[in-house]
């Protein structure tokens, strides 16, 4: 499910920066996007929350360690994609 969540999260995020160049109104997909990339963030721990459950160890020392560097990473960079409109056109209304 995780998995589905984060293409989602990915494919709303492009759509959010075209949006953004084509000069519609971007801030719905931006929502969305950063959504389900929070969605993807809950998917994942309900993933682990799983393995806790039925004491798969050997599935939380080969997949946590990594996922969480991965996670954090694509969480940063979906935040900062879905911002940067906003940042932008600040920083267009300035000069």
């Amino acid at each position: 499910m995780w998995v589905i969540l984060g293409v989602i999260a990915i494919i709303i995020t492009f759509i959010n920066l075209y949006m953004y160049n084509a000069g519609k109104d971007y801030r719905l997909a931006m929502a969305l996007g950063l959504s389900f990339t929070a969605l993807t963030l809950c998917a994942e721990y309900s993933m682990v929350s799983d393995w806790v459950e039925v004491e798969d160890w050997a599935a939380l020392m080969d997949v946590v360690p990594t996922m969480e560097k991965a996670l954090w990473f694509l969480t940063i960079v979906s935040i900062l994609l879905n911002i940067s409109p906003i940042l932008l056109e600040r920083r267009s209304k300035k000069s």
